[in-house]
Formats: structure tokens, C-alpha cells, sequence
């Protein structure tokens, strides 16, 4: 009885530490999907409908960032909104179902795709926090999140940024980016902004949210970068039957 009484109150205990610690926040910036304003291999319409995020293929499809974590048992859908700032069309926030982790995810419409690089990786430095207010809670995004993702085509094979990324905190921020050969071009502006390049690419690939979501929930787990990386590469091969060699050479973390 005795020890029944203490594992109940380690318990208590440990569930209340959880609740009173920081939450953890993840922003994650979607250029949609564009037939007509990306440099892209043409999708079906309705997938590349880049002013639609309903169908757009990285947002409203099966494998879009919105259905994919509303179809996950780990992620809780609380909030969808239309936004008031353009290009951004629709966002959503979702909690994670065990942990005190937060993911705010934008929509951006598919012809600001270079608007939507420069949001990434101005969070990335520390810049343009954002907070989102939800029931009794303030969460803070952008800058103050701690990890940022970019989710769809890589513009930046296409133009080229002059802004200034100086980080304007010591806070190190964890960075995902999902596009291809996304290593290749967003280093020299990443090296600017001090983040720590968690998970991009070598090669092309399909930025669809499952990658994401394996990645992500090694970062919850406070895994090491590499096992990140790993799962990241698994989730990859699962779905696209690329082979998990394949998937661990297009996959990589770090500089």
C-alpha cells in the first residue's frame, strides 16, 4: 500500500512538472503547391491549384501538412483559421497529443513562394515572432519557435534573396527543410541566420508530410540529430519505395 501511495504521487508529480513546462513550439511555412507560378513538373490541377489549400497538394491532400497531422493519433487539430495576411491563406494549430508541443502551420499562397522563403528563414534568425492566443495559453511562433520547417518547392533554384539574416538571439534554433536539393540552396542563407540545419536534402524528392512527422517525432522524443535524420530517412523509403539508401543519401542533417 505504502509504495502504491508513493508511484501515485511520483506520478501526480511528474504529470504536473509536464504540465508546467514551457511548451515547445514548431512553425512550419508551406508555399502550395503551383502549376502556374513555380518551376515545377506539372501536377493534376486540382494539386496544383496554388490559391486553393482545399486540394493543394502539400496542404489539403492525403499527404498535405493539414490532413496528414489531422490524420495522425500523435497531433490534435484545435484551431483553423483564414488569415487576414495575405499571401497567407489558411492556418492551423495543432498540439501534440502527449507532450506540451505546439505546431502552428501556414498555407501560403503558391505564387509568393519567395515571400513564403524569406518568412522561413527570417523565423530561422529569430525575427517576426508571432504569438497565437488560444483558450487560456500565448504561444509563440515564428522567431520565438523552436523549430522551424519549410515545406514545398525550392524556390531558391529560381532566384536568389538579398536579406539580411543576422540572428538577433542566441536562441539555436532547429531548421527542416523540405524541397529539393534544399541543402545545396539554402545553406548560405541558413549559415546567416545561425540555425542548425536538422533535416534537408540532396537531391529531389516529394516534400509530402510524412517525412515531416517522423522527424518530428524524434525532435519531441529529444533524439539526437542523426536519429533524426534516420527516421526522417525511413519515413521517406515507407512511402515513396525509394530504398532506405536512397532515402539516408537524399535525407541528411548538418552541414
Amino acid at each position: 500500500m505504502y509504495r502504491t501511495v508513493l508511484f501515485l504521487l511520483f506520478s501526480m508529480g511528474t504529470i504536473y512538472a509536464q504540465d508546467l513546462e514551457k511548451p515547445r513550439t514548431v512553425h512550419v511555412f508551406v508555399a502550395l503547391c503551383d502549376n502556374v507560378n513555380q518551376g515545377i513538373v506539372p501536377v493534376s490541377k486540382t494539386l496544383g491549384d496554388g490559391q486553393n489549400p482545399r486540394t493543394n497538394l502539400y496542404w489539403g491532400a492525403l499527404y498535405g501538412v493539414k490532413t496528414h497531422l489531422k490524420r495522425s493519433a500523435d497531433w490534435e487539430l484545435i484551431k483553423t483559421w483564414e488569415s487576414e495576411n495575405m499571401p497567407i491563406l489558411e492556418r492551423v494549430l495543432f498540439k501534440h497529443t502527449t507532450t506540451n508541443t505546439y505546431l502552428l502551420a501556414e498555407a501560403y499562397d503558391g505564387k509568393y513562394i519567395e515571400q513564403t522563403t524569406i518568412d522561413f528563414l527570417k523565423a530561422a534568425s529569430g525575427a517576426d515572432v508571432q504569438e497565437v492566443f488560444f483558450e487560456a495559453g500565448v504561444y509563440s511562433f515564428g522567431g520565438a519557435a523552436d523549430l522551424v520547417a519549410y515545406v514545398g518547392h525550392d524556390g531558391l533554384m529560381e532566384f536568389e534573396l538579398d536579406i539580411d539574416l543576422q540572428p538577433l538571439n542566441t536562441k539555436k534554433r532547429d531548421a527542416i527543410m523540405l524541397a529539393c536539393i534544399s541543402k545545396t540552396y539554402f545553406t548560405p542563407y541558413l549559415k546567416e541566420t545561425g540555425a542548425n540545419p536538422l533535416v534537408w536534402t540532396t537531391g529531389l524528392m516529394s516534400p509530402e508530410a510524412y517525412t515531416l512527422k517522423w522527424a518530428l517525432d524524434g525532435w519531441i522524443l529529444r533524439e539526437t540529430d542523426a536519429e533524426i535524420r534516420e527516421r526522417a530517412a525511413k519515413a521517406y523509403h515507407a512511402y515513396q519505395k525509394c530504398g532506405l539508401k536512397g532515402a539516408r543519401n537524399l535525407l541528411v542533417t548538418g552541414y
